[in-house]
């Protein structure tokens, strides 16, 4: 018994050192193959939830799973907001008498679209609540967007109804007013009040509104691929295109935070823009899906944001790059962050914010609002967006134009390539809504063999030797500024309403220590004319959003293009806004003195040393 009890431990002593060697071999060789293993594990738990909300019967929505979470704790916190906490069992109250409101005033109808033209306030997540328990899509309208976008984005959705709030947005909304009444759309404002007759105030309203439970029977026919929210994203032409975003592809987004290792412990710090994706999807109804409690805020603000980590003990933040790079200029402080979720970080800032903070584990992400196909950088590699692995299939890099391709196994390392997703059952493209044209451009046909259907994500990308995924540039014609994209033929149209203005070639230039690029445009005057300072800013202050407005204006004799009637762009870009290096005049929008004026040298400096903020 002895001599067999002393076998078994030699036994298990040499198979535990095997096991020892094998573990750190694996780590030598492959050093992220744990994380890889434990990433993997998440998204196939991810994969097996959604197969399972597919199938059900009734389908199991998000709003259900809200109400799962009600149900569980109906006193935990789940928003704070300037001082006030509301509770899970609050906001589904409040959600019940939105609703019930907008029915008695409405008559709103399981399908029926409705516009939120609503800032970040926490009646914005009750108000869709509210619509989402009538089975009714919310569009989510850009609170910058003015007069002929905001009209546009109206369209798209077919929404009959406008609900808004006082300040800005409502002052939009009147100057459309009569064109809103002539298309039959009913505006609704979220006060007691309003002294605009064609606006109809309902907050008393919904004050006196039951809040009683609404029958789940409102809601009967959604399913996965019922539209669940319309959301905003500038292409490469026009006007802001409405991306489609089903019940799938919103449970899909609404996962992220548990892939990225969020969990139902942690508070999240939620101050992006509520109708965009990484706001509203990943973080506030990410949140809501796991009971987690968010620290809400209108905007931005790098003097209060580790004031309210420390007070509201804030474990998860979300960013974009600008973002970051502005918390690099604040004091070393004290926090309990730990995950930092966004996209669009600099690799210099990401490493002064991590020697600047500690070991926050950074999160980046590379996806699109309406994208099939999605990255994050797990291990917290510096400078890549994702790490590609056997679960991530069905994505080509096009290194060239034509149909010389590469699927993901033969891509050449460290070379870059236009990235493309196939379109399957599982990864489906929605499209955009009341734009058939816009969702026909984004589709390539027979890219690897004749029959198959992939989407064009618009971006380069580049993989290196270890599977690592790295953002290299956008192609379309836009650029980013303030964590927005712009569609350069959009800001053109407006420059052209200037009465001096003939054409526009509208670009981004980059501006050192900022991120992303800002508007720059090349115009040409008409005859006769010289150029008004005073009239083009009127047009474009008074129809872009300020992250759209073209900072730098340069005037030329004559505007280049191509073979095919293209504006050329790439020495524009190339050159930029130097005085000193060129010829052509130049003039920058001075906010303070609202107007364009001629751009010196000296403001040159001012701009190049951070004196004059842009």
């Amino acid at each position: 018994f002895l001599l067999s009890s002393a076998k078994m431990l030699v036994c298990f002593t040499v198979a535990a050192g095997l096991a020892l060697i094998v573990l750190f071999l694996l780590r030598e060789r492959f050093p992220y193959f744990f994380q890889d293993c434990a990433y993997m594990l998440q998204r196939l738990r991810v994969m097996i939830r959604m197969n399972k909300y597919k199938k059900s019967k009734p389908f199991y929505s998000i709003v259900d799973h809200f109400l799962d979470a009600v149900s569980r704790h109906p006193s935990k916190v789940f928003i704070h907001f300037e001082g006030r906490a509301y509770s899970y069992g609050e906001v589904d109250k409040q959600s019940n008498k939105v609703a019930r409101a907008l029915q008695a005033e409405v008559r709103l109808q399981e399908g029926d679209s409705v516009a939120l033209f609503l800032a970040n306030e926490p009646s914005f997540v009750w108000t869709w609540l509210g619509l989402a328990k009538l089975g009714c899509p919310a569009a989510l309208l850009n609170f910058n967007i003015r007069s002929k976008s905001l009209l546009h984005c109206l369209s798209c959705c077919g929404a009959k109804v406008l609900l808004t709030c006082p300040g800005k947005t409502r002052d939009a909304v009147e100057e459309i007013l009569p064109t809103l009444k002539e298309q039959g759309i009913r505006v609704f404002i979220l006060s007691d009040s309003c002294s605009v007759p064609d606006i109809v105030p309902l907050s008393v309203k919904i004050s006196q509104a039951s809040n009683e439970p609404l029958s789940p029977a409102l809601r009967s026919n959604v399913n996965i691929r019922t539209t669940a929210v319309y959301i905003y994203t500038s292409g490469t032409t026009g006007f802001p295109k409405a991306a489609i975003i089903t019940h799938g592809r919103l449970w899909g987004a609404s996962f992220s935070l548990f892939t990225c290792g969020v969990s139902a412990e942690d508070i999240i710090y939620v101050n992006l823009p509520l109708y965009h994706l990484a706001g509203f999807v990943v973080g506030t109804i990410g949140a809501m899906g796991r009971g987690i409690t968010v620290i809400l805020k209108r905007r931005f603000s790098a003097s209060q944001f580790w004031d309210d980590c420390r007070k509201y003990n804030v474990t998860v933040v979300q960013y974009i790059g600008e973002t970051l790079r502005f918390l690099c200029n604040t004091p070393k402080n004290n926090h309990k962050v730990r995950i930092a979720i966004g996209n669009g970080l600099r690799s210099d800032v990401w490493s002064e914010f991590l020697n600047r903070f500690g070991d926050i584990k950074v999160r980046e992400v590379y996806a699109a609002t309406e994208a099939n196909i999605v990255f994050i950088n797990y291990t917290s590699k510096i400078g890549a967006v994702g790490r590609r692995n056997i679960l991530i299939t069905g994505y080509v890099c096009v290194i060239s134009e034509g149909v010389s391709s590469r699927d993901q196994h033969n891509i050449s390392k460290c070379e870059t390539g236009l990235l493309v997703s196939k379109i399957t059952q599982r990864s489906p493209f929605s499209g955009y809504a009341g734009n058939k044209q816009q969702t026909e451009k984004k589709l390539l046909r027979d890219v690897l063999k004749k029959g198959d259907l992939y989407f064009n994500t618009g971006d380069l990308l580049r993989f290196d030797e270890e599977n690592f995924v790295y953002f290299q540039d956008r192609v379309g014609d836009t650029f980013r500024w303030k964590g927005e994209n712009v569609a350069t033929s959009e800001v053109a149209d407006i420059l052209t309403m200037a009465h001096c203005v003939l054409e526009a070639n509208v670009y981004g230039v980059k501006v050192e220590g900022h991120e992303g690029r800002i508007g720059m445009a090349a115009i040409t005057l008409k005859e006769g004319e010289d150029f008004d300072c005073s009239d083009t800013y009127k047009q474009v202050s008074n129809h872009l959003p300020a992250y759209a407005r073209p900072r730098f204006i340069r005037i030329q004799p004559c505007l280049e293009f191509t073979g095919t009637f293209k504006m050329k762009k790439a020495k524009l870009v190339e050159e930029g806004f130097n005085p000193a290096h060129i010829e052509d005049q130049l003039y920058f929008l001075d906010t303070d003195k609202r107007t364009y004026v001629a751009l010196t040298e000296e403001i040159y400096r001012a701009i190049s040393s951070r004196e004059i903020k842009l």
